[in-house]
């Protein structure tokens, strides 16, 4: 019998897998317990649609990123901070500080978490990476400047 896990079953299926399973267990296991539901023709429509729409929103996701690279790439963020004679910084520059000045620049809003960044403890230029999505990333050049 064809069933459509609702529900990760160890050793078995995971949840939103359509896969082949005997009659017994099935009927026994899998329904009762509400981890599946039979593929009747309705419920294969639902599965269809939700994969599609999952595709869709993924589609989006990718092609809203790749732009967000485009217009991220190879830009300069000016970050001001407070720096001794030598050029050395009361501090260093942290990815949420980068994160704020980026929202404050372009305007986008990105996680801190999302920034690779080198350890920035004195005044110059340091690049940085931007994971945006799954395989798209931006790299850009922090310019650390005195306050």
């Amino acid at each position: 019998m064809k069933v459509i896990f609702k529900a990760d079953v160890k050793g078995v299926g995971k949840a939103g897998e359509l896969k082949n399973v005997s009659d017994g267990y099935a009927r026994n296991f899998l329904l009762p317990k509400g981890l599946a539901i039979e593929a009747t023709n309705q419920a294969m429509n639902e599965f269809n649609n939700k994969n599609a729409a999952i595709a869709h929103h993924k589609a989006e996701e990718e092609a809203a990123a790749k732009a967000l690279a485009q217009k991220l790439e190879g830009k300069i963020v000016k970050v001001s901070a407070r720096a001794g004679d030598a050029g050395r910084l009361f501090g260093a520059v942290t990815t949420k500080e980068i994160a704020e000045t980026l929202e404050q620049q372009f305007a986008v809003k990105i996680d801190k978490r999302k920034i690779t960044a080198p350890e920035i403890k004195e005044l110059g230029s340091y690049k940085i990476n931007i994971k945006l999505y799954q395989g798209i990333s931006a790299t850009m050049t922090v310019a650390v400047v005195p306050q």
